[in-house]
């Protein structure tokens, strides 16, 4: 290959798991961004043997141009703003209201499905891992952020199999690290450094986090005494 190329989210998360299991982590809770993140952070999990979770954020893409982030939302009622796209796009306060209130209502939605599969993984005094399947802004990863402090968590470490370098740059200030595969200039989107990458359904994500969450259970019970 030309470049570096992921064959799919989940090779992509061996290879990242491999990396992340020569940090130093305390009782390490891993937090997948859904949709994406959540085949990539489910085999991380595996290699540190940790806890998956889900930590449910959501983009505001400028109304006319939804790729593009001007902030993002998280649990917990998190709110982080991008204000020099919102300056560049001209984004009116009821622009912004519209498209928050949107995309809070999708978010609430998401979150009362996935929390009714899975009780929320307690981040107090533990290291907190946040995993996407690549950053293209860091908005929505900022939000994360945020939203895993907010709920206690000694660390956080920002995981990703590929994001810019600028970006990179710009996390590492508001993370307590970054571990990241690769760091590609020009960037262009997420997808053009996977070979397969096809979407990842809500259903997708709730069976993976399930499954985790079940075997967890399962370990745990198996590593109780008989009484």
């Amino acid at each position: 290959m030309d470049r570096l190329e992921f064959y799919d989210r989940q090779s992509a998360g061996v290879l990242l798991g491999l990396k992340l299991a020569k940090v130093n982590l305390l009782r390490p809770v891993v937090l997948a961004l859904p949709c994406g993140g959540v085949p990539v952070a489910a085999k991380v999990a595996e290699a540190l043997g940790a806890p998956l979770d889900v930590i449910v954020v959501r983009k505001m893409g400028v109304p006319n141009r939804p790729e593009l982030a001007m902030g993002a939302l998280g649990e917990d009622q998190v709110v982080v703003l991008n204000h020099d796209v919102l300056r560049r796009a001209h984004v009116s306060g009821n622009e912004l209201h519209e498209v928050e209130t949107r995309e809070r209502a999708e978010l609430d939605r998401r979150v009362q499905r996935l929390r009714a599969v899975r009780p929320r993984e307690s981040l107090v005094g533990r290291s907190a891992i946040i995993v996407d399947d690549g950053i293209a802004t860091g908005a929505t990863t900022r939000a994360a952020i945020r939203v895993a402090r907010a709920h206690g968590a000694r660390d956080v470490t920002v995981a990703a199999p590929v994001a810019p370098p600028a970006v990179v740059e710009m996390l590492t200030d508001v993370a307590d690290r970054v571990v990241c595969l690769a760091e590609p200039d020009p960037f262009w989107a997420v997808g053009s450094w996977y070979r397969h990458f096809e979407a990842v359904t809500d259903d997708e994500v709730v069976n993976a986090i399930n499954a985790a969450y079940t075997g967890a259970s399962l370990a745990a019970a198996h590593q109780q005494p008989y009484q």
